[in-house]
């Protein structure tokens, strides 16, 4: 398996995009979906066996609809029970992440317009990814752009296919084009 792609839905029979991209990335060859409320509902996650589809992926791309103006809570437990110390990380070393990919594919109910210092939200939407830019540099990985899907509640049929299909190939040629953050080197430990 190539790329990992962990899908943080609460429900993905409530959502018309979220769902439609995990039907295309299961289409996909070296791609791995693995939808946390499929496998997980009130029980503790299983952090050995997500460790274990980490450490077989190069690129990890985490899928989920901004709630809130952050990832729901499925995921951020996810993050908390699996990127553990001693194993994604270290005191000043990296961990079994580093060197690989991590990209963001997330999607808004409001329209593009409404991020910015003028806007509904006040904020650019990069500005709420910053936590998830310092988890893959402090983590040794790789930032790729990521793929922010506004408006959604707008999109036809024509552009879901769109979107599909974008989807397909950033899951496929898009794992070549990485790039440290910020041009950036992963982090290294201190005194390398």
């Amino acid at each position: 398996m190539k790329t990992l792609l962990i899908v943080g839905h609460p429900d993905l029979r409530s959502s018309r995009i979220n769902a439609a991209l995990v039907e295309e990335s299961r289409a996909i060859e070296d791609v791995h979906t693995r939808v946390l409320s499929d496998l997980y509902r009130a029980d503790s996650i299983d952090v050995q066996a997500e460790q274990d589809a980490i450490a077989r992926a190069a690129h990890i791309v985490l899928q989920y609809p901004t709630f809130w103006y952050a990832m729901p809570s499925i995921l951020k437990r996810w993050l908390d029970e699996v990127l553990t110390r001693g194993w994604a990380y270290g005191t000043g070393t990296p961990g079994a992440l580093a060197g690989k990919t991590l990209r963001i594919v997330t999607t808004t109910g409001g329209a593009l317009e409404g991020y910015g210092p003028d806007g509904l939200h006040g904020w650019e939407y990069e500005a709420m990814l910053v936590p998830l830019k310092a988890t893959a540099r402090r983590l040794g990985m790789y930032w790729q752009e990521p793929l922010v899907i506004h408006g959604v509640r707008e999109l036809d049929d024509a552009g879901v296919r769109r979107l599909r299909s974008s989807f397909h190939e950033l899951l496929t040629e898009g794992r070549q084009n990485h790039w440290p953050l910020e041009n950036l080197s992963p982090f290294e430990p201190a005194n390398s």
